[in-house]
């Protein structure tokens, strides 16, 4: 298996997980219910932790509940944990291995909250801590960058999420997502040769509000990890706030500005980087006025509900990645300094 495999992989992975995780997550949806829940607290690293922000706007818009992201070195190092009664407290971890994960969800648990763990492997240390397991069945990922873990973690708290709302029309749209990322990955060919235009590119800038702020984490991590550009997230909100001042002419902006409630603000900032910086624009879009503005526009499925955009949009970032990562001569199966698990404490 190869990474390229793997982002092609992901239709199947998320069909199987909607074929077969449906009735874990409405027991778990009902075991929250019961237990009166009123907050989700969530710890997690890595490619996980960027499915964790994903969580924090979706529970918050659809479900009404606060979310908060733990610090784990509050469990391990300092040895001083918030209280967690009255909350569901979850671990993403796509190998489940991570001590430090491992121990927000055992203390979550000492002190008689509800936990859960999110992984892809049931039999993982994480899944043995938790009361309850939401498996991704993704199968196993070679790769050291995650790509079908990842869709995989944000298709399982979206099931969660509907679940927790008994709306048939949110499964409903979620059953649709496999073949939104069918028509996603038809557009490798278009970045493969957009790829090219970038292959001296060592910096940039990667925008994302609401709930693909999530994206733009992950879609950045991607560039870290396999190109070695130094690849910076911000929400179009926050870029304002002072990092702006780094845009200038011909200045790398990757952003990821499809329809929804942040469209608006989002094509403001995109319009003031092209017409008053110079900024050099990739636009990942549904949005014909987002596209326009862009150097190189990237046109996403254009009835995609706002809340599932991060499943399907992150698809043409990974392949943007992988082709970007072989102009440039890299190997995109072993990064330099990186291994697949990482253990943290």
């Amino acid at each position: 298996m190869t990474l390229r495999s793997e982002i092609f992989e992901q239709p199947a992975v998320l069909e199987r997980l909607l074929r077969t995780q449906q009735d874990q997550v409405r027991e778990v949806a009902d075991t929250v219910r019961r237990r009166g829940v009123h907050s989700i607290f969530i710890a997690a690293r890595g490619t996980s932790d960027n499915a964790a922000i994903y969580g924090k706007y979706l529970w918050g818009a659809v479900n009404g509940l606060p979310v908060a992201l733990a610090a784990p070195s509050l469990f391990t190092l300092y040895r001083k944990p918030p209280r967690l009664d009255g909350s569901l407290v979850i671990g993403i971890s796509q190998s489940g291995q991570s001590p430090d994960i491992i121990a927000v969800v055992q203390e979550g648990r000492r002190q008689g909250a509800l936990t859960l763990a999110i992984t892809n492997d049931p039999s993982s240390p994480l899944a043995a801590a938790a009361d309850e397991v939401l498996d991704t069945v993704a199968g196993s990922e070679h790769a050291v960058a995650a790509s079908k873990t990842y869709t995989a973690q944000l298709l399982a708290i979206g099931l969660l999420s509907a679940a927790l709302q008994d709306d048939p029309r949110l499964l409903a749209e979620l059953e649709r997502v496999p073949t939104l990322v069918e028509e996603a990955l038809a557009l490798d060919d278009a970045i493969k040769s957009a790829a090219e235009r970038y292959r001296y590119m060592d910096q940039c800038v990667v925008l994302g509000r609401g709930f693909n702020y999530a994206t733009a984490y992950d879609w950045s991590l991607n560039h870290k990890e396999l190109t070695y550009v130094v690849a910076e997230p911000y929400s179009s909100a926050d870029f304002r706030h002072g990092p702006v001042a780094i845009v200038c002419d011909g200045f790398p902006v990757l952003a990821v500005a499809p329809a929804g409630a942040v469209f608006d603000d989002t094509l403001n900032l995109l319009e003031t980087l092209a017409s008053e910086h110079r900024a050099e624009l990739l636009v990942l879009s549904n949005e014909d006025r987002a596209l326009a503005l862009a150097r190189t526009p990237l046109g996403l499925p254009a009835d995609l509900p706002e809340w599932l955009i991060p499943l399907v949009c992150i698809v043409p970032g990974q392949l943007f990645s992988y082709h970007l990562t072989r102009a440039k001569g890299y190997d995109t199966e072993n990064p330099r300094r990186l291994q697949k698990v990482t253990r943290t404490v």
